[in-house]
């Protein structure tokens, strides 16, 4: 791999020479602007407004303007001796636990290669101090006219640098959440959960650029003269109105995607309200007071039927002793 800076390594009284090599790359196809009635490339070439001709990338240097105009030339031998122990140094400054790096600090990687055989044995010092401390180092370095963060950690055999945002070029999440006051049921943390254990982990090795690879195949058939493929219509989304619904319905089709029993646990139903009790207690004395209604009546009738009975009896007595 081609190096792009060569340096040293401060640690301490120690140093370390070292490439940095770029640890990524990119596999975006890229475009050229084209006229689009008969696809001729357009091109952007630099003139030098002052004698309005246009010049070669040799003739081509730094320059900064100031305020009222006036441009300033600077060399590249000037950055080369800038005042400041970075300039051609990553000088360590600090040994912390990984985890107090905030990830939106996180910029461009790159690999620290060993410069020949003499830093061999303070390099592999510094990465077995590394691996044995659980820290990364923080480190100050100088790249493409400014001085940078930096942060070291080892990966594999080798040290990686990562170039860090100064805190203060990291801006505050205002205005970000959610203004209004929003309540979250344990039952849908419950849910929640449950999706995220549905779907599980992945090894990021098996994620690839699903984008570039359709871009591809579009290239490739208006290069053979065929029609390019057409995607499929994407599913509309409806409106979620029913959160807990939509967390179930996911761990549902997560489930489904991995061969799994689609099984949802459902949730337990919501006790009745008051006043749901309310009406079956109506309902309950409504019902008690038609039964005392109905026992009352048979008492009644009851009554009125011995009373009739005992009636009719005392008129055939005294139809009996009536003399003949």
């Amino acid at each position: 791999m081609r190096s792009i800076w060569n340096g040293a390594i401060s640690f301490g009284l120690v140093s370390i020479p070292i490439k940095l090599v770029n640890a990524t790359e990119s596999h975006s196809i890229s475009f050229r602007q084209v006229h689009t009635e008969d696809n001729g490339r357009i091109r952007y070439r630099k003139f030098c407004e002052l004698e309005d001709r246009e010049v070669t990338q040799s003739e081509i240097g730094k320059g900064y303007e100031d305020a009222d105009g006036t441009i300033i030339p600077v060399t590249d031998e000037d950055l080369s001796h800038l005042p400041i122990p970075t300039a051609r140094t990553i000088e360590i400054v600090a040994f912390v636990p990984a985890d107090r790096i905030d990830p939106l600090q996180m910029d461009a990687a790159y690999y620290l290669a060993a410069s020949g055989v003499p830093a061999a044995k303070p390099y592999t010092l510094l990465r077995e101090a590394l691996k044995r401390s659980n820290k990364v180092a923080i480190a100050k370095y100088a790249l493409r006219g400014r001085e940078r963060l930096g942060m070291l950690r080892v990966v594999g055999d080798a040290i990686a640098m990562h170039g860090l945002l100064w805190p203060d070029e990291v801006r505050a999440p205002e205005g970000v959440a959610p203004d209004s006051d929003v309540t979250v049921r344990d039952k849908e943390l419950d849910l929640a959960d449950a999706l995220m254990d549905t779907l599980g982990e992945v090894d990021l090795k098996d994620l690839h650029d699903e984008y570039r690879e359709a871009l591809e195949e579009v290239i490739a058939a208006k290069a053979a003269g065929e029609t390019p493929p057409e995607s499929p219509e994407p599913a509309k989304p409806g409106k979620v109105l029913d959160l807990m619904a939509a967390l179930e319905n996911s761990v549902r089709a997560a489930k489904e995607s991995r061969g799994e029993p689609a099984q949802v646990t459902q949730l337990p139903k919501k006790k009745p309200t008051a006043k749901k009790t309310t009406a079956k207690t109506a309902a309950k004395k409504t019902a008690s007071k038609s039964a005392s209604t109905k026992k009352t009546t048979a008492k009644k009738t009851s009554a009125t039927k011995t009373a009739a009975e005992k009636k009719t009896t005392a008129k055939k007595t005294t139809a009996r002793k009536r003399p003949a």
